[in-house]
């Protein structure tokens, strides 16, 4: 039994249901004689995937759906072996190298190779080359990103990069004028809305219109975190009321929770808690940006505009300072500790004037 989120994720151009003049110039893309590399860019949740899925399959027809999980194994010029998930069809192979950390680049270099080198299996049905899409290059160490760009260059015969990600400012200006960009909007609410009451639809279900404006609300106009919740939301109570509770979800109850430890004491002892409870969100595979956004908007709650403005120059400088480095623990602890130091010396200016 599958989420509705999959179950119901659209499969060729023609059953999307937003953004449909960007499906049309992507479908006729497709029908040229040269096809580009492409850096498809936008929030979570706006579609970036499933207009990928749309793609390959208007450039190879129904092989693509044909998927199977493969764990690659790479070796490292140290000789460490890496281990890193792969989804793939005949047509395609859909990779995120920023799984196996600083060794990004032995991934990038080696699996694009070794596609390049094999031959599509029936090159007069179908395009001469193959597509690589790799997930995430927003998050890929520089030295990948070099490597990338070269690679694209000496395989562009036989294989063609489909890159994803959130934001292009993490991305090296060689491998954007190497691409052509398409950058794909989150929906808007009342788009999100008429999506829920179809899936709802499909499902058998009713979904009042206020209760779907309000879980488009809550999801931050992410399509995929909107489906999620309503989902649960099913689970929690049906039918649905406009006045229903929505939950929030666990990791978010856990970073406001890291948040009010912090703004209660400022001591060595609960920083070091603080540092048990950052783990287990890192563990729990969330995101470190979103660990960090989500703490400074909690932290900055309990804070006037002048120590609001500080607390946000900091959090920029060690938030960039953690995509830089390899270990998201040290910055987050550093950040920490200067927020600590901040905060304390405010309530006690705070507390000295009465």
């Amino acid at each position: 039994m599958s989420l509705w989120v999959d179950k119901y994720r659209p499969k060729d151009f023609q059953k999307l249901d937003f953004h449909k003049e960007q499906a049309q110039n992507l479908k006729r893309l497709t029908q040229q004689g040269d096809f580009p590399h492409l850096l498809v860019y936008g929030p979570s949740g706006a579609g970036k995937k499933t207009r990928i899925i749309c793609l390959l399959k208007e450039l190879y027809g129904p092989g693509v759906d044909r998927l199977r999980m493969e764990q690659m194994e790479f070796t490292t010029p140290s000789n460490k072996k890496l281990e890193i998930m792969t989804v793939s069809s005949n047509y395609h192979i859909e990779v995120n190298p920023s799984d196996v950390g600083i060794y990004d680049r032995v991934v990038v270099m080696d699996l694009i190779k070794n596609v390049a080198q094999s031959q599509q299996l029936d090159i007069n049905g179908q395009k001469e080359f193959k597509v690589i899409v790799l997930t995430d290059v927003d998050q890929l160490t520089k030295d990948a990103q070099h490597a990338l760009r070269r690679t694209m260059e000496k395989y562009i015969a036989n294989c063609r990069l489909i890159l994803t990600c959130n934001s292009t400012s993490q991305v090296t200006p060689a491998i954007r004028s190497r691409c052509l960009s398409i950058r794909v909007p989150a929906p808007t609410i009342e788009e999100i809305v008429s999506i829920l009451q179809i899936t709802c639809k499909k499902e058998g279900l009713n979904v009042p219109v206020e209760f779907a404006k309000k879980v488009a609300i809550k999801s931050n106009r992410n399509l995929r975190r909107a489906l999620l919740i309503l989902e649960s939301c099913r689970v929690e109570q049906y039918p649905f009321q406009e006045n229903q509770q929505i939950l929030d979800p666990d990791w978010l109850t856990f970073i406001r929770e890291v948040a009010k430890k912090i703004t209660r004491d400022q001591t060595v002892q609960k920083l070091g808690e603080i540092r048990g409870m950052l783990y287990e969100l890192i563990t729990h595979e969330i995101p470190s940006d979103v660990i960090f956004k989500t703490l400074v908007e909690e932290l900055v709650k309990n804070c006037d505009m002048q120590l609001k403005s500080q607390v946000v120059e900091k959090a920029a400088f060690y938030e960039h300072r953690m995509k830089q480095g390899s270990k998201e623990i040290f910055h987050f602890e550093a950040f920490i500790v200067c927020f600590m130091c901040m905060y304390k010396k405010f309530i006690e200016e705070a507390l000295g004037g009465f």
